[in-house]
Parts: C-alpha cells; structure tokens; sequence
C-alpha cells in the first residue's frame, strides 16, 4: 500500500473516522457521493477545499479497509 498521507485519524474529528485532511470531510462520505454516481470534478466542485489527490487517497484507503473482508451477499 502507498502512503497515505492525506488521510487522518483522530478521535477528536468526526468520533475518529477517517477522514480527509483532518477536515471534517470522511473518507466514507467522499466515496458514498462517487457511488451515487457524482464525479470526480462534481465533487471536487461542490467542495473547493477537496484536492484530485484526497478522492484519490480516499478511493485508495476504502479499497485497502475491505480487502480483507468477505460480505456475504443474500440470495432470493
């Protein structure tokens, strides 16, 4: 794995979820606005203060946090 060094925990910001920058921006709520299907650049619009590289670190720590992990998924 990469550094990671836009991506900070601490338990005083946002009950220490990991988070962007040590901004109140978490890592889940950057990825749960690309998963419903905002872009990159819409992000990046609708909060200046977000950097190309912070999503991109963001995306990079979710991948790493489930790596390891096995969700069953339902069937019918």
């Amino acid at each position: 794995m990469e550094k990671l060094d836009r991506i900070t925990i601490n338990p005083n910001v946002c009950l220490g979820q990991p988070t962007i920058r040590n901004m109140r921006i978490t890592v889940s709520f950057v990825i749960k606005m690309l998963a419903s299907t905002r872009s990159i650049q819409a992000v990046l619009e609708a909060y200046p203060e977000l950097e190309a590289e912070d999503i991109q670190q963001a995306l990079e720590y979710a991948a790493w946090a489930v790596a390891d992990r096995v969700y069953p998924i339902p069937t019918a």
